[in-house]
């Protein structure tokens, strides 16, 4: 029994060194996946203006609904991967996986198919303007045939993580980005494509990160798959929504949030004397540093996931109340460092996305300031929020993304836009930031209390 346990490190090797060595790889993967678009916009704002930073982010809701389907398959067949390892159901783990894959597939075929065919009323759904329009027209509509390759590295990933192989999982990301970086002043630039290059070397990237990832099937460690478990089990499907909700209500919040923010700042900011494109420009820019930030944290979270499914699902309770401590330790660390960095730089920052005139700098640097003031305690949020699907408590950690995103930030933000204009917006986010600290903190605080301290034999 003893022996049988200790072919997984996940149950016996020291925590710090375990979190080390599979959160690194995986901070790493999600900092350099979300340069992707953090690359364009820079290259952008540089070859086109501050017009193409604003297009980008009218078409970013399609990004984040990718991502959120992505997220909820990945997190989640890796969680449900982890608890069967740690339950030794290794035909469970390989089915899960299997499902995963196809799911991710489908779902990406699917989500393309809609962007290219209603692509216009969608736009104008997430706030174009229409300067902005052609721009964003021409940007989304290239970049939707990368929709499932896109799909595919970011439920895949999850997985390569939790048969413990974090650094392959960091180097398909970081090969796709590397190739991005490449491309996109070669293309604007070189061959003087403008918003298109950008796009088409985002799709080329995500097509040559999605191949490395599935030349990592064969290579599983944990388990050895067969073809019989490349097919949809619509009891594993349910499952891995489950376990995975807790990130597609983050993401799909998100997007909603982002909808209505764009829409906000298109109405309220004709009205002020920044109109309506440096608003939308300027959110875009910042939503995209923020995106940073996220990845970091994240990344830490995916890094610790497996280790918090193994050991729950083995009744190493210990080990779990060891593994969040330190999390949470780590996480306040990194989120002050990015906060002071956010603060203390603002301008500097959104000038790396491009240039305009005062009025864009001076919108930029208030937005900027307000809106990432509590990054110092955001990432706790993230962390709690994310931890109860790992252990299996999927519906309450939806209800936590949802209490973020749905039931504070919205409400407040149209509540303050409509009293206070664009104004009330800047500063919708860092009070709905401290509300959802509050609630999220104190709810875990009494759900750890219910996790024994001790672990228990598994039978």
């Amino acid at each position: 029994m003893v022996v049988e346990e200790k072919q997984n490190p996940l149950g016996y090797e020291k925590i710090s060194t375990l979190v080390r060595k599979m959160a690194i790889p995986a901070i790493v993967a999600n900092v350099v996946n979300a340069l992707y678009n953090i690359v364009d916009q820079i290259f952008i704002g540089q070859g086109v203006g501050y017009l193409g930073n604003a297009a980008t982010n009218i078409a970013f809701p399609i990004t984040t609904i990718c991502m959120a389907i992505g997220l909820m398959v990945g997190i989640g067949a890796a969680s449900n991967f982890n608890l069967a390892l740690g339950r030794k159901e290794d035909k469970h783990a390989r089915e899960v996986a299997g499902t995963a894959v196809v799911l991710l597939l489908t779902a990406g075929l699917m989500i393309m198919s809609i962007v290219l065919l209603f692509l216009q009323p969608l736009l104008n759904l997430f706030g174009a303007t229409d300067q902005i329009l052609g721009y964003a027209s021409e940007y989304a509509g290239i970049t939707a045939l990368g929709i499932p390759f896109f799909m595919f590295s970011i439920g895949f990933n999850p997985l390569v993580r939790a048969d413990g192989r974090a650094t392959y999982s960091m180097m398909a990301i970081i090969i796709g980005a590397l190739l991005n970086t490449v491309l996109d002043p070669l293309f604007i630039f070189g061959f003087n494509m403008g918003i298109a290059g950008a796009a088409w070397a985002t799709v080329i990237s995500q097509i040559v990160s999605a191949l490395v990832l599935v030349a990592y099937i064969p290579r599983f460690r944990s388990v050895h798959f067969e073809k019989g478990d490349f097919k949809l089990s619509f009891e594993d499907v349910k499952v891995i929504a489950s376990l995975g909700l807790t990130s597609f209500i983050f993401q799909i919040s998100a997007t909603i949030v982002q909808i209505t923010s764009n829409n906000l700042l298109r109405t309220y900011g004709a009205q002020s004397v920044y109109g309506s494109d440096i608003p939308i420009a300027v959110g875009g820019v910042v939503s995209k540093i923020f995106v940073i930030f996220i990845a970091v944290v994240i990344g830490l979270n995916q890094g610790a996931q497996p280790i918090l499914g193994f050991n729950y699902g083995a009744k190493k309770y210990s080990r779990v109340h060891e593994t969040m401590n330190l999390l949470l330790k780590v996480t306040v660390i990194l989120s002050t460092i990015l906060w002071i960095l956010f603060e203390a730089f603002p301008l500097q920052l959104i000038q790396m996305f491009g240039s305009g005139d005062a009025l864009y700098y001076e919108f930029g640097v208030r937005y900027a300031r307000a809106f990432l003031f509590f990054t110092f305690i955001n990432g706790t949020t993230i962390i709690v929020t994310t931890f109860f699907p790992a252990i299996g408590k999927a519906k309450l950690g939806a209800i936590l993304s949802l209490t973020r995103q749905m039931f504070v930030l919205l409400p407040v933000m149209i509540l303050l836009a409509t009293s206070f204009g664009v104004d009330g917006l800047i500063f919708a986010g860092p009070i709905s930031d401290f509300i959802s600290f509050i609630i999220c903190i104190t709810v875990y605080i009494h759900q750890m209390r219910k996790i024994p301290k001790v672990d228990e034999l598994l039978v």
